[in-house]
């Protein structure tokens, strides 16, 4: 009989609050674990998913981007019981890779700043992955998109200027992309991760680039926003991801990112 209970760790946060009622909508009965709330200690905890994490601000919060990405983890996986655990992991970890492949090395060199976010996430794969336990399995997740009006991520920042101003100034170049994936697709893969997934690591992504020239055009042309290069401006671009895991589990028809910029564009000119 299946389990349909499930324990969802940072609730809060915006995908823990798209996948707490993803699962309700699915038939479960859900757990939401914030802050401060030790009520999973000893518990049993169905399919198990931990999404506490920190991004923008990691760097000036190292102790706490482990405690989140690490300790706590560890101190979950310890002391109690899950039909199946899914963490949240991300795959910036590949930013040194040759390749993004789930089977990749991937290198890190602790005095960049910028590599704590990798480490302290790879050190939560490891933890998982190294438990002995064959039910924790790990998700790295690409760059989530949808109504997330708190964001401060690029895609948000474009929006928000845009309802706000009718005009984006962008410090990067047109030719700058990345991989971006609909937190609905998000939700779907991670309770299919829990509940069929073999693998022990699964990328969740869309599996092909969108350019900011593509987003930039879209957003112009829903909003009438004036876009404005910055002189100068840096090319950045990260690798395409590979989603030939995610595929074999049945999460495909994925929804790109181009087909939701009118929608999501209308959602910031209300809240403005």
């Amino acid at each position: 009989m299946a389990d349909l209970r499930a324990t969802v760790f940072g609730a809060h946060g915006f995908v823990g609050r798209a996948l707490v009622e993803h699962l309700r909508v699915r038939g479960y009965a859900v757990r939401q674990i914030v802050r401060g709330d030790a009520s999973w200690r000893g518990a049993d905890l169905g399919h198990a998913f931990y999404a506490i994490g920190l991004t923008a601000d990691f760097r000036s919060r190292p102790f706490e981007t482990i405690d989140a990405h690490v300790s706590l983890l560890t101190e979950v996986l310890r002391n109690s019981k899950f039909s199946s655990f899914v963490y949240l992991s991300s795959t910036r970890v590949y930013g040194t890779a040759a390749a993004t492949d789930e089977q990749v090395p991937i290198a890190a060199y602790p005095g960049n700043p910028d590599h704590l976010y990798n480490l302290s996430k790879l050190m939560g794969e490891a933890a998982c992955l190294g438990s002995g336990l064959s039910n924790a399995r790990v998700a790295r997740l690409s760059n989530v998109f949808g109504r997330d009006l708190a964001s401060a991520n690029f895609l948000a920042d474009v929006l928000r200027e845009a309802a706000a101003s009718m005009q984006v100034n962008l410090r990067t170049d047109l030719a700058s992309e990345k991989d971006y994936v609909w937190v609905g697709d998000v939700v779907r893969a991670l309770e299919a991760i829990a509940t069929d997934g073999t693998e022990p690591i699964t990328n969740v992504a869309f599996g092909h680039n969108t350019t900011h020239r593509d987003i930039l055009e879209r957003v112009s042309s829903a909003t009438g926003a004036e876009i404005k290069i910055a002189p100068n401006a840096p090319t950045i671009t990260f690798p395409q991801i590979e989603t030939v895991r995610l595929d074999r589990l049945g999460v495909t028809g994925r929804t790109p990112l181009l087909a939701m910029i009118n929608e999501l564009a209308q959602a910031y000119a209300r809240r403005d």
